[in-house]
């Protein structure tokens, strides 16, 4: 190749990776805009709101929008802030994800390692659960909580998002698994371990990265779930998403915009937090599993 024909390539190529971060970076700043919006008018006082220009940065920043959405501010009949629907969500989600990952595991290994007569079939009912929509299965759920005592409590929050997450989970596990090699499994049956030896010492160990991807989708759908907590909790169950949705529509006679972006803000807070903190292990562990089954 000629030195004028490589210069032209050299330059073209340039040229194209010039307009391939041109665009990655109208794309960035397009997503994060809604952010932007939220944060900055979070920090303004009311009257600044109402003067217009929601894109510009503040121009006295306060805090006092985050405080009242936290402790103060009127979430349906009471002024309690959001608080303790915070802790509603915390005690929802924390054994909701422990239980449907931990059970999802154990289907995994058992579909791939103990396998068995229908396993296939089993699987694909599994499979089958995770394309079922949220409204079908309400009113089964509900007369199954009601028969259980389990109605309006956290408890059968717990149970409902556990239900509904163990085909995910499964999923997940039980591709992950299936290139596991079985003679680990084997010898190690050979030398005596029974069931749960073999999955506590042998593939736990070696599950990091698709428990990270586990607990991270888990966490994220059962946090911003709405339809089910809307539909099975009470007053004192009522998760942060209903909690929001009626700091937005509760009517005071003002309608506070700065409460309602830092209310907003403070209920995508944990699911933004995990993302950040492990969101690069969340595509390595998922990578990892699509290849794998």
């Amino acid at each position: 190749m000629s030195i004028p024909s490589q210069d032209n390539a050299i330059q073209s190529g340039r040229l194209m990776r010039a307009l391939i971060y041109t665009l990655l970076i109208f794309f960035v700043l397009y997503y994060l805009l809604p952010l932007w919006v939220m944060v900055s008018n979070s920090l303004k006082t009311l009257d600044e709101i109402h003067g217009g220009d929601m894109l510009a940065p503040p121009r006295a920043i306060t805090f006092e929008p985050w405080k009242a959405a936290w402790s103060t501010t009127q979430v349906g009949v009471e002024a309690t802030g959001l608080r303790p629907y915070f802790l509603n969500s915390i005690l929802m989600v924390v054994p909701a994800v422990l239980i449907s990952t931990f059970l999802g595991a154990l289907n995994g290994y058992v579909l791939t390692k103990w396998s068995f007569r229908g396993a296939n079939l089993v699987f694909g009912l599994m499979l089958l659960a995770c394309f079922i929509p949220f409204q079908i299965v309400l009113i089964p759920m509900a007369r199954i909580l009601g028969m259980l005592g389990l109605a309006g409590t956290i408890p059968g929050l717990v149970m409902v998002h556990t239900v509904y997450g163990l085909g995910f989970t499964t999923l997940f596990f039980r591709n992950y698994y299936a290139a596991f090699p079985t003679e680990l499994v084997r010898a190690a049956q050979i030398d005596g371990a029974s069931f749960f030896q073999v999955f506590w010492r042998i593939l736990v160990p070696s599950s990091g990265p698709i428990f990270v991807v586990t607990i991270i989708w888990q966490f994220t759908n059962v946090w911003n779930d709405f339809l089910f907590g809307a539909s099975f909790s009470s007053y004192d169950s009522t998760p942060i998403t209903v909690a929001l949705n009626n700091l937005v529509n509760s009517s005071t006679g003002v309608k506070e915009y700065n409460v309602h972006f830092a209310g907003a803000i403070l209920a995508a807070l944990p699911t933004l937090v995990v993302y950040i903190v492990s969101g690069r292990y969340f595509v390595r562990g998922l990578m990892a599993g699509a290849v794998k089954g």
